[in-house]
């Protein structure tokens, strides 16, 4: 296939490849992302999947939100794919600049990557809002009702709710890693969330592949696109 082609010369050529990954990249690990047809925000809930993940349902409703949040946003035994692994291989070959990544699943780390930036956190950080005391993904999963810390305290997960800044250092680290790589891969994002989406607009260096099954913005300012399933795509990528 002459795209795959294309992009594996690409990636041969580059010294530092910054990725730029959405919730398409987790799909095919069996974690739904949340735009496509079968995707969560268009699945029938009480209020709107953006209601129950933002800081004042949060705040007002915390037991709906943990019902939510537990029943859609946690998925055990969830393993990375061909992409992650790929990622993690080329950053142990030296060609990473590092993942960007706006899912909080944490398979990136799982795969083996170690320079990852989380825009929109993880639910493998919980933290307690009294005493700051910090509880994994289990502690959550597997509790009832609201999560209290040790002290008494509400737990909250370390994920960015609608209505909530993101991490400046995070950004600003994320901006760094795409201003200096020569090839940025977009994959499994539709990039529609800002500010996040602004991130590519950085990048300074040769190419800009796309990976996705639906069209994006950012597609007339891309050297190549690429429609297929993105672990179908890495799966075919060999590290030199």
């Amino acid at each position: 296939m002459a795209e795959i082609e294309t992009l594996q010369d690409w990636i041969d050529g580059a010294s530092r490849i910054a990725f730029f990954g959405g919730a398409g990249v987790s799909t095919e690990s069996g974690i739904p992302d949340y735009r496509s047809v079968d995707g969560l925000y268009h699945q029938k809930f009480k209020y709107p999947p953006e209601t129950y993940l933002s800081h004042s349902f949060f705040v007002t409703h915390t037991d709906e939100f943990y019902d939510f949040y537990r029943a859609k946003m946690l998925y055990e035994g969830a393993q990375p794919n061909a992409a992650h692994l790929k990622l993690a291989e080329l950053e142990k070959a030296g060609k990473m600049a590092g993942v960007v990544t706006q899912n909080i699943d944490g398979l990136h780390q799982a795969a083996g990557s170690k320079r990852v930036f989380e825009l929109h956190g993880s639910v493998h950080r919980n933290y307690c809002m009294a005493c700051r005391k910090l509880y994994d993904e289990a502690y959550i999963r597997n509790g009832n009702g609201i999560p209290r810390c040790s002290c008494g305290g509400l737990i909250k997960p370390d994920v960015v709710l609608y209505e909530e800044p993101l991490d400046g250092r995070v950004m600003e680290e994320a901006t760094d890693a795409i201003r200096s790589s020569d090839l940025l891969i977009i994959g499994g994002t539709s990039l529609a969330v800002w500010p996040a989406a602004g991130l590519i607009r950085y990048f300074r260096g040769e190419h800009i592949v796309i990976l996705n099954r639906e069209p994006t913005p950012a597609d007339e300012d891309a050297d190549l696109l690429i429609r297929d399933p993105i672990a179908q795509v890495f799966a075919q990528i060999q590290v030199k």
